[in-house]
């Protein structure tokens, strides 16, 4: 059974959901690209790749909690950054690295792209996590 869930704390996505969960026994998210729009469609953090990685995990937390899991849970994730300058993917790396998404540490790729699906959209991550029984919704 797959269930695809909308966090309700975020700006509503156009034509995807926030995670699919799948039930497998280790019960999985699957989540959508955390994007650094504010829960009215703002963009955060205009030019600021810093401040837009600060909202996408922001963003993603949500996404986390509205299926039953958090950032400790994450088992992979790709990191999206519109930049051909290694100095902005470190500034954002440090953001993820804050965040406690390196915990365990989970797998992750990142990327440097040449744009996004947002206007100004800089950042942006996707994510792989488990959904521990004790805290399904």
């Amino acid at each position: 059974m797959i269930q695809r869930v909308t966090a309700p704390g975020l700006f509503p996505p156009p034509t995807y959901s926030h995670a699919s969960v799948v039930e497998a026994g280790t019960r999985l998210a699957f989540l959508a690209g955390s994007v650094p729009l504010d829960a009215e469609g703002n963009l955060a953090g205009e030019g600021d790749p810093v401040r837009q990685a600060e909202q996408v995990i922001a963003n993603l937390t949500e996404q986390l909690r509205a299926v039953g899991s958090e950032l400790g849970h994450v088992l992979s994730t790709d990191v999206y950054v519109v930049s051909g300058e290694t100095s902005a993917l470190s500034a954002v790396w440090e953001v993820v690295e804050a965040s406690g998404l390196s915990t365990g540490p989970h797998s992750s790729t990142l990327l440097g792209v040449s744009c996004l699906g947002y206007p100004g959209q800089l950042v942006e991550i996707t994510a792989t996590a488990v959904v521990p029984e004790e805290t399904r919704p």
